[in-house]
């Protein structure tokens, strides 16, 4: 089974839902990638995921470029600028999704509340990619 997630910087969402659903089995391989890759992690998100035992900063951020060429059963947008952006996969992939998430790296504020937000965030990322892999992933495994 073979998953990219996409986002526009592919700085913070998508690589918070490349490491949960990589976590929910291994049998899974994930990618991600980004329509206008920043070329670097968010270190917040790092950060947040890193407090519940998951380790993203061996990540790197891709371009899209990258994998246009190969065969995937799900490519997942997680922002509508790359569900906008999305360079037609034609024939190589099975499922196209959009599960769309708030970008906590545009949050203003105290740093209490940025804070507050990418753990929000990737709360929401946990709980709807955990909903994907259980309805849709793991049965096909």
């Amino acid at each position: 089974m073979k998953v990219l997630i996409l986002c526009t910087g592919n700085s913070c969402r998508s690589q918070m839902a490349h490491g949960f659903l990589q976590s929910f089995d291994n049998r899974i391989t994930v990618c991600s990638a980004g329509t206008e890759a920043s070329g670097k992690l968010n270190q917040k998100a790092v950060e947040v995921m890193k407090e519940i035992g998951i380790d993203i900063s061996h990540h790197t951020s891709d371009q899209v470029d990258t994998y246009i060429n190969d065969e995937w059963d799900y490519v997942i947008t997680v922002c509508g600028g790359a569900n906008e952006n999305c360079p037609a996969f034609l024939g190589k992939v099975k499922h196209r999704l959009h599960i769309g998430f708030d970008d906590p790296s545009h949050a203003l504020g105290s740093p209490e509340f940025i804070q507050s937000e990418f753990i929000r965030v990737r709360d929401e990322i946990k709980a709807g990619f955990y909903t994907l892999y259980e309805e849709q992933i793991k049965p096909q495994l």
